[in-house]
């Protein structure tokens, strides 16, 4: 494969650019690619801290106010279904810019949300808009590149996407000490403005006119069929979206843990949650300068599934008490371990899928991006189902998460089978 950036039209018999420009696009592309995708953190940890007190700002149970991060995610799902197969037709920017202007307007409606029903409507329009982002940028990554190169492309924006839950809390953490959980989404309303100012101005359209689907509605429920029929992208697809609930269960659940249960500050939490993001930003640079190229992509994943499964079991016998009385630090370290194999996991389990498709990466990444955002969902509310004075509702869903993540991966991708994960995708592709 490919260690460079391979443009489509060069993959497809197209004239390619000069070298010169493709550098060039490349590293703008680079830069708006890393915004779009430090969209859903900034959207979900800028947000986390102030949990606790919209619970109390707005009289809600805390499992109510936790399904303000579920209609979020169950939007960002549901979206990519619509604005995935649409990026394929139309192409990619006029898709994103009409998503981001959304953003941007139900963003700003959540600030001034009366009361928690409204604040969850607001929050699943803001999802739906944002899945333009999500969706679009995994498609633009596939159109540019290819085999190991876009392996590593994944873990730089790792890199980038990665900064974000560690700022992003951070800040979420600042701004209420100086206003309340309003001001958080009105702080998230300027950064989307930009963001879309910058994709406007700095994004060129990388799906060319004559690679376009033509088709409507049906056509794309066709490539979708066709994609779920291929066992390998399946089984990629779903093993990344249930290592994804784990750490989605991590997300919805830790300001609970963290701040409720073992009485740190917002302040505290915000720290500890960037300190993970910095363990999943490492690993992820690993994942890309050092492992990509040298070891599998099968191999990786495979390590990074073995690793969320014991630290998910480290931490649920913690949380049983299996181990005895113990503090925060236990806990937080387990939680470093899970979160950190995530940089190594998610942009393998992607890239393994993408690799089985060429001329319908809208498409895939719709169906990635909604398995792991709707099974995120589901995630969310089983965390609280046990009250808020125990973590061990959040350890069960990421062990659970983990382990059929791991039994998709070796029953449908076969692991040992390298022929079968290197051989051609569904559309007759050469990977």
């Amino acid at each position: 494969m490919p260690e460079h950036a391979a443009p489509a039209t060069a993959r497809t018999g197209h004239t390619a650019p000069p070298p010169a420009a493709a550098r060039r696009a490349g590293l703008l592309v680079t830069l708006v690619l890393g915004g779009l995708t430090a969209t859903p953190p900034l959207a979900m940890d800028m947000y986390l801290p102030s949990l606790p007190e919209v619970t109390r700002a707005l009289h809600a149970p805390a499992a109510t106010v936790q399904l303000t991060l579920t209609a979020c995610l169950a939007g960002m799902a549901l979206g990519q279904l619509v604005v995935g197969p649409l990026s394929d037709r139309w192409g990619r920017r006029r898709p994103l810019l009409a998503g981001l202007a959304v953003y941007v307007l139900a963003t700003a409606l959540c600030a001034f949300a009366p009361n928690v029903e409204t604040l969850v409507a607001f929050r699943l329009a803001q999802g739906l808009a944002g899945a333009a982002g999500i969706v679009i940028a995994r498609a633009v990554v596939r159109d540019l590149y290819d085999g190991v190169a876009m392996a590593r492309f994944f873990s730089t924006l790792m890199l980038i996407s990665g900064a974000a839950p560690i700022v992003a809390p951070l800040i979420g953490g600042q701004i209420l000490r100086v206003t309340d959980w309003r001001g958080v989404f009105v702080v998230l309303t300027a950064v989307g403005a930009l963001l879309a100012v910058l994709v406007r101005l700095r994004l060129p359209e990388t799906l060319p006119p004559a690679e376009r689907h033509r088709g409507g509605a049906a056509e794309a429920l066709r490539t979708m069929r066709t994609l779920l029929a291929d066992l390998p992208f399946t089984g990629y697809m779903l093993a990344g979206g249930f290592a994804f609930a784990a750490l989605f269960a991590y997300i919805s659940a830790s300001p609970f843990v963290v701040q409720e249960i073992y009485g740190a500050s917002p302040q505290t939490f915000s720290l500890l949650f960037g300190l993970n993001s910095v363990g999943l930003v490492i690993a992820g640079q690993v994942n890309g300068k050092v492992l990509a190229g040298r070891v599998s992509l099968v191999k990786v994943l495979a390590c990074g599934l073995a690793v969320i499964v014991l630290a998910a079991t480290a931490l649920l016998l913690t949380a049983t008490g299996a181990l005895g009385e113990v503090g925060l630090t236990p806990i937080a370290a387990a939680l470093f371990v899970l979160m950190s194999a995530m940089g190594i996991t998610l942009p393998n389990a992607q890239s393994l899928a993408l690799l089985r498709t060429r001329h319908a990466a809208g498409s895939a990444s719709a169906l990635l991006g909604t398995t792991s955002f709707l099974v995120g969902a589901v995630a969310s509310p089983l965390v609280g189902i046990a009250g808020e004075r125990t973590a061990v509702p959040m350890a069960l869903v990421q062990l659970a998460g983990a382990l059929v993540a791991a039994a998709c991966f070796v029953g449908m991708c076969r692991p040992w089978n390298t022929r079968g994960n290197t051989r051609a995708g569904p559309e007759g592709d050469e990977n």
